[in-house]
């Protein structure tokens, strides 16, 4: 763009922009004539997506900032008139501890009272499946919860939530954004005018006390707590987060005890003790670690800032911990549920299970093993409330959903995944298989002898500049042309390209795919092994998923022959990824 160009985007934004803090943070950079980054806060607005906004924060129409964030409430609003002309109605906003995630909800919520909508705000931060549940309780239409997740410091964002508790999927998500890009002009409330017409409502301990009773509810074996609260310890660390208010208090109404990493225990949105908060990087629970080996920890624990991840890492009996993969933990949670609920006799009629088509087989063989439904969905929590929609409808009883990326969910009145109950869940698993006299690790062992070995491994690639996305496309489109007949020296037996609707076998039988279309391409080979790969929507990085299993008798030979082939299709997908390109 010319300098013209970008002066006029840029004033245009500042008298739009009613925030004193970002409309002088663009003024700043004028001032300066930082033309590099004036482009790139004005060479296009940042995408509202199908999940919402996520971006970094500062002034300009490409960042997080308030006239973005009331523009998407507005387009929000209008698409919610739209498909409730004669209803009254309501919208629940949280946030988590990042910085202007407040001036953010605050403004949400009076962009939906400037419409007539009721805004149940929080007046706290709060975690994302609190959001969730929140929204189910109060019967609202829809719901916000600012975060960026996982995302360093710089950035923050904005999930839109439908009214079953879910965020958005089609066709809510493509209306939602069409109104967006519509939006003109943004009707926002006064604040005092708004609480006194009963607009903005706040909420807090009614909500607090009813989703850590329902937390509470779907624990299986609570009495172990008050029992062998001496005998078990757990370290956690909420990341700077928002996860320790609604933890902590459930251990301690339970009579456990938890060790909170003091350094990381306050909401902070600089996260000064880590680069990347993030617990399925190891060096996010570095401080955790260190703590749980002072403190002769059975489990240490850590969730993400708005409190819907969940890291864990087990003593190896060497002195160290052994980080436990998302995969491993929904086998370890899945296993547990199924051997209680047979146990206690509470085993449902029609029980059902959810992962997403990235995330480990070992699940489905676990669930079929107790006679358990194993249903799949596209990566993404919003899939999985998707299904269990269809469970309402068709009366399966939904017992556990996971996804690869440390996503689980035990419970169904959350619709979204919750690292808070997952985190009481694997409190109890500990103590329950400590009550045996092994720890979680050892029970996993066990698993791999008895269903053979699973290893997942994935793998990222960044192309970044304008052509990044065209590179992709390219590798996609190449896949497509000429599909591999092997991978890693392993023949291909079936394909699966979700975006075509199709799956094929190598003989050349075509079926069809019962999931919605997505840039997705899978390759089914000789030994089971399952390999994905798949686009970002969001940003310009390709994605694979290796997925392996060996049966053994000896659980060190499977685990080197698994370990093998993965490295072998690594290097072949590595090949494609690293090839020169025009």
């Amino acid at each position: 763009m010319t300098k013209e160009a970008l002066l006029a985007r840029a004033q245009e934004y500042l008298e739009a922009e009613k925030d004193s803090f970002f409309a002088d943070d663009v003024r700043d950079l004028l001032a300066r004539e930082d033309w590099k980054e004036i482009e790139d806060r004005f060479y296009r607005d940042l995408e509202f997506g199908t999940g919402g906004l996520r971006g970094i924060i500062g002034g300009g129409f490409n960042r997080m900032n308030t006239l973005v964030v009331t523009r998407a409430t507005q387009g929000l609003c209008d698409y919610l008139k739209s498909q409730f002309p004669d209803k009254q109605l309501s919208a629940c906003i949280a946030y988590d501890s990042r910085r202007k995630s407040r001036e953010f909800a605050r403004a949400t919520a009076l962009v939906f009272a400037g419409n007539g909508i009721k805004a149940y705000l929080f007046s706290s931060l709060r975690p994302t499946p609190e959001l969730s549940f929140a929204i189910r309780m109060l019967g609202a239409d829809t719901g916000v919860v600012v975060t960026a997740s996982h995302n360093p410091p710089a950035y923050n964002g904005y999930k839109a939530y439908w009214n079953d508790g879910s965020q958005v999927v089609p066709p809510h998500d493509e209306g939602i954004i069409e109104r967006v890009l519509a939006v003109r002009q943004v009707r926002m409330a006064d604040e005092q005018q708004a609480l006194q017409a009963g607009l903005l409502v706040p909420i807090d301990t009614a909500i607090d006390d009813a989703y850590i009773a329902m937390v509470k509810r779907h624990l299986l074996r609570p009495e172990l707590f008050a029992r062998m609260a001496n005998e078990v310890k757990i370290v956690y660390t909420p990341l700077h987060g928002t996860g320790a208010m609604l933890f902590e208090r459930i251990m301690k109404d339970l009579g456990l005890s938890v060790v909170t990493v003091p350094e990381q225990r306050e909401p902070d949105g600089e996260f000064p003790t880590v680069s990347y908060p993030n617990p399925e990087e190891s060096a996010a629970l570095a401080m955790a670690l260190e703590l749980g080996k002072k403190e002769g920890a059975d489990v240490v624990m850590a969730t993400d800032p708005d409190a819907d991840r969940l890291g864990v890492a087990v003593p190896d009996g060497k002195g160290g911990f052994t980080l436990v993969t998302g995969n491993q933990l929904g086998a370890l949670h899945l296993d547990y549920l199924a051997i209680t609920l047979k146990e206690l006799g509470r085993m449902p009629p029609r029980p059902a299970t959810i992962r997403s088509i990235v995330t480990t087989e070992f699940q489905t063989a676990i669930a079929q093993k107790h006679g358990i439904a194993s249903f799949e969905c596209l990566t993404g929590f919003k899939w999985i409330a998707e299904l269990m929609r269809k469970f309402d409808r068709e009366g399966y009883d939904f017992i556990y959903a996971t996804e690869e990326s440390y996503g689980h969910l035990i419970e169904p009145e959350v619709r979204d995944k919750d690292g808070i109950s997952a985190a009481a869940l694997t409190a109890e698993m500990t103590l329950y298989w400590r009550s045996r006299g092994i720890s979680l690790l050892d029970r996993l062992e066990q698993l791999y002898r008895e269903y053979g070995y699973y290893e997942e491994k994935g793998i990222s690639k960044y192309f970044e500049g304008p052509s990044g996305m065209d590179i992709m496309t390219g590798i996609m489109n190449d896949y497509r042309r000429d599909q591999p007949t092997a991978l890693g020296g392993i023949p291909v037996v079936w394909t699966r390209d979700i975006k075509a609707g199709k799956a094929w076998d190598a003989a050349g039988r075509i079926s069809d795919i019962d999931l919605p279309k997505s840039d997705v391409i899978q390759w089914r080979l000789e030994d089971g092994t399952l390999v994905t790969v798949r686009p970002s929507g969001t940003e310009p990085k390709i994605k694979y998923y290796i997925l392996c299993h060996s049966k053994d008798d000896d659980l060190a030979s499977a685990k080197e022959a698994t370990r093998r082939k993965i490295a072998a299709i690594e290097a072949d997908i590595r090949a494609v990824i690293n090839a020169p390109r025009g």
